[in-house]
């Protein structure tokens, strides 16, 4: 892939002066690129990033099955990513963070007697021992189902089990408007085919037991009003000192940095190999392929999260605690959470709002982001669809402070249509990881051809960008050309006006009004 011509900074006064005495008979020549450098995601070896990928999951099969931030396999997880990256140089740092985390050690869910599917939502609280017993009461599902207390109106839920759809607002505000409606519990179900799994945010914002049921399994409870439910949570907290990984280049400007993160910690399930040792392994080969000392005009800082699965803790608490001029030193912010699912799609995150879904634009900026991923990725001969900022990974907070966002994604527990499995292939019908969140998300549940695109694209890109970000933080080229066009007529004009002398005073007086910043 051929990386976009690249635009030199701000010329001296006297080279702008130069172009003007021409400017009036002869067009204004293209600006001198900047020395190409050999496309870095053509140097990315599937392989590579594969191997990375069973390190993670023996250390998961050493540690108890999982590498969940808390736990011992999250600790051996950092270690294996910092020494890579201390072993090639880079300046690295593992700050710690600390936050509440949350353990399950039982969960029970009986519907008139017979068992049902389902988990506790992470930071649920606990019912008492032995359970909750009380009567099912159905809440109707509307456009933002269970996420104003109206839609209670009519509907006696007082001592009893609110079934709330998912959509739209947070489950940890379906569970809070439930239980200010009188409900001792909630169960909320998936509103696409699978599993639901999620997070409440944070102990803090649990106040029922709450329970997540597939779609299936939701759409048959929500005939059976009156029936009664058993709900079993045991679950508990504890303080955790936690660590992110962070590791920059010693080369580039540290004013206009390039920031890629992926986070590191897995489900307590599983291995977390899909969810997010892909991300984690195509980050880390990226940055081991660029090495410490890229020749490059930003500094790129890479970043591995902890606690995302607890609910974006780790790049949450790490942003929160840059203050205002560090945040502005971050040009931009690239995401890399599930890049090779098993029935893979290919997204970006759609940075301008195009597809009109979800959430609004991410912050200015970001639709070049997109473009350029999109741009990347189609070069290895897939089309690209959207997917919306719907705040489920670690690019949540930049965004909030600002701070132009975009990355890739394969999907998760959606599925795909028929368009998609003939454009991508892999099966309609099914999520694009059947094993969203289980224990088989492990070595077997990954698309090594999706994990190697997707790399080759971050790679690339991230490169692009330690070149030059002018066209995400600055202006395009043709609206810099625009104005070194303007400039030069201007200065012509002067030369006409008042003489050689006085022309020479004015054009020396000039000033390029591009930006700074590379």
């Amino acid at each position: 892939m051929n990386l976009r011509t690249l635009l030199p900074g701000r010329k001296a006064a006297a080279i702008v002066a130069a172009c003007a005495a021409t400017a009036a008979t002869l067009a204004v020549a293209p600006a001198t690129a900047a020395p190409m450098h050999k496309d870095l995601g053509e140097t990315i070896n599937g392989n590579a990033v594969n191997r990375h990928l069973i390190a993670l999951q023996r250390i998961a099969d050493q540690n108890g099955g999982n590498r969940a931030t808390g736990l011992p396999g999250y600790d051996a997880s950092v270690e294996y990513v910092a020494g890579k990256l201390r072993n090639a140089g880079f300046d690295v740092t593992t700050p710690t963070f600390d936050y509440t985390a949350w353990y399950l050690d039982a969960f029970a869910l009986h519907v008139d007697g017979a068992p049902v599917e389902g988990d506790a939502l992470e930071y649920s609280t606990s019912t008492p021992e032995g359970g909750l017993t009380a009567p099912l009461a159905v809440v109707p599902p509307d456009s933002t189902p269970g996420c104003e207390a109206s839609d209670y109106d009519g509907l006696d839920v007082t001592g009893q089990v609110a079934l709330i759809q998912r959509g739209e607002c947070a489950f940890a505000d379906k569970q809070r408007i439930a239980s200010e409606q009188g409900a001792s519990a909630a169960i909320i179900y998936n509103n696409v085919e699978g599993p639901l799994n999620g997070t409440l945010g944070g102990a803090e914002d649990a106040v029922i037991p709450t329970a997540g049921v597939s779609q299936a399994v939701g759409e048959d409870l929500a005939g059976k009003p009156g029936a009664e439910v058993h709900l079993d949570v045991q679950a508990r907290t504890e303080e955790v000192t936690a660590r992110n990984v962070v590791a920059q280049t010693r080369t580039g400007r540290a004013d206009n940095v390039v920031m890629a993160g992926a986070h590191l910690d897995s489900v307590a399930d599983g291995a977390g190999i899909n969810d997010n040792g892909t991300g984690t392994a195509g980050l880390l080969e990226t940055a081991l392929k660029m090495g410490s000392t890229p020749d490059a005009n930003n500094a790129v800082r890479f970043a591995f999260w902890g606690a995302e699965e607890s609910g974006l803790i780790g790049s949450t608490k790490y942003v929160q605690g840059l203050n205002f001029e560090q945040q502005l030193d971050i040009a931009m912010y690239l995401n890399f959470d599930m890049i090779g699912s098993p029935n893979a799609g290919y997204f970006a995150y759609d940075g301008d709002d195009s597809d009109g879904e979800g959430a609004g634009p991410g912050p200015f900026g970001s639709a070049q982001i997109e473009k350029d991923l999109v741009e990347a990725l189609s070069s290895t001969g897939v089309e690209v669809e959207g997917t919306d900022f719907n705040g489920r990974s670690d690019y949540s907070e930049f965004i909030n402070v600002g701070i132009p966002a975009g990355g890739l994604f394969t999907g998760a527990e959606g599925v795909k249509t028929e368009e998609q499995a003939a454009k991508w292939g892999g099966v309609a019908g099914e999520s694009y990881d059947p094993n969203y969140h289980t224990p088989q998300d492990d070595l077997g549940n990954v698309d090594r051809l999706a994990l190697e695109r997707n790399t080759k694209t971050i790679a690339s890109v991230t490169q692009l960008y330690s070149q030059s970000t002018e066209e995400v933080n600055g202006m395009t080229r043709a609206e810099r050309a625009q104005v070194r066009q303007q400039q030069a007529a201007f200065a012509a004009q002067s030369l006409a006006g008042a003489g050689a002398s006085h022309a020479d005073e004015s054009s020396s007086a000039m000033h390029d009004h591009t930006p700074d910043r590379a």
